[in-house]
């Protein structure tokens, strides 16, 4: 079995279609799986793809009002 590459936040954010200062705020505010290997933020796509299916990323419990 062929082990997934680790991804940056450079690569998760082209995955995604979003940018990487989008992919930090989701790590604080929305609890995106994320891995810190020393000051680096790594990413399996499977983790990442899977809590965006679980709808994690459009959920607006933190959505302030304007």
């Amino acid at each position: 079995m062929v082990s997934e590459p680790w991804l940056s936040a450079d690569d998760i954010a082209g995955h995604l279609g979003v940018t990487k200062d989008t992919v930090y705020a989701w790590i604080v505010e929305k609890d995106m799986p994320a891995h810190k290997v020393g000051r680096l933020w790594k990413f399996q796509a499977t983790e990442v793809d899977q809590w965006v299916r679980s709808g994690a990323a459009s959920s607006t419990e933190d959505a302030r009002p304007g």
